[in-house]
């Protein structure tokens, strides 16, 4: 069993992962600011330091004080239209703050690697072919997109230079129970919970953009298949299918019979018309052949958004 902190661990994805390594018998460590996670996403059974990784000095302090043989990095600023409105709030959380985790390590006498959680959707960009590989080259559109690129450079670099180990996870669009429905919470958060409290949704574009929506679990099986992944690597992970915006509230509504009609809305600036990853390398290396069906991943989602609104009521 392995030493292993966690980055973001009170967060939507972090703290499903968190409760997955404590379940498989792993000692776990939580470093997060509780800026996105909450304090009811807390594993007991791991040890929390409230502590912001842009703070070089405490980062390093909590490393070199817990030695884990494993760092799960999922603290970051995710959302893209705030990365343009304030691109310099988005360097210093998903830059800089990555920086301070590399040089904490390179303080440790033993580690294993650093699993990073990057972005398939917002580093490849516009113009690649979809489903896009890991072969495709790089074009984020977003500050956003370009600082989960940097990380990844940086991640090289640091493997180069200093040997420090990675695998490099590209995410497509994650959805599922504890996701954040406020402002870029995700589209299937959002409709969720309007839908849920009985809300008209919102549709930014004509509703036609496409995505690659994974549910959490499976991101959660990408990332402990990833414990035993020994040499650097990058990873698509999705499940390979598109999705449209309108197709989602379709089948949402459908569940609940929400007869509201959506609400259109221009389309956000740095929105991707199409998206989609190739998972073929995932699948072979980690063996990733099955993910959640879409409409099975969206009713256990509605659900938990129902039982948060049944309890706010109560």
């Amino acid at each position: 069993m392995k030493k292993i902190l966690v980055t973001g661990g009170t967060g939507f994805i972090g703290s499903h992962i968190v409760d997955s390594l404590l379940e498989l018998g792993h000692s776990v460590v939580i470093i997060d600011n509780l800026s996105n996670g909450k304090t009811e996403n807390i594993n007991p059974k791991a040890k929390f330091y409230q502590c912001d990784i842009t703070n070089k000095k405490q980062i390093e302090k909590i490393i070199c004080k817990e030695k884990p043989d494993i760092i799960n990095h999922h603290a970051a600023q995710t959302k893209v239209i705030r990365s343009i409105n304030n691109p310099i709030f988005d360097l210093k959380n998903n830059i800089i703050g990555t920086i301070n985790i590399l040089e904490s390590i390179k303080k440790l006498k033993h580690f294993e690697k650093i699993i990073f959680a990057s972005s398939g959707g917002a580093i490849y960009g516009e113009e690649a072919l979809v489903p896009t590989s890991e072969q495709s080259p790089p074009q984020p559109l977003s500050p956003y997109g370009i600082s989960k690129r940097s990380c990844e450079l940086y991640l090289q670099s640091y493997y180069k230079n200093f040997g420090i180990k990675y695998i490099i996870l590209r995410y497509s669009n994650v959805y599922g129970p504890r996701q954040m429905a406020n402002g870029e919470g995700g589209v299937i958060a959002i409709f969720c919970k309007a839908i849920a409290d009985n809300n008209k949704v919102k549709i930014y574009g004509n509703g036609k953009q496409t995505r690659d929506y994974i549910y959490v679990e499976d991101i959660v099986k990408a990332n402990i298949k990833s414990l035993n992944q020994l040499e650097p690597a990058i990873f698509n992970i999705g499940t390979g299918q598109e999705t449209s915006v309108n197709q989602l509230f379709n089948i949402i509504s459908e569940r609940v019979k929400n007869k509201k009609k959506p609400e259109y809305l221009p389309t956000r600036q740095g929105e991707l018309l199409r998206s989609c990853l190739d998972i073929k390398l995932a699948q072979k290396q980690l063996n990733l052949n099955k993910t959640t069906d879409i409409k099975k991943g969206l009713y256990k989602t509605l659900e938990w958004f129902q039982l948060k609104t049944d309890q706010r009521s109560q």
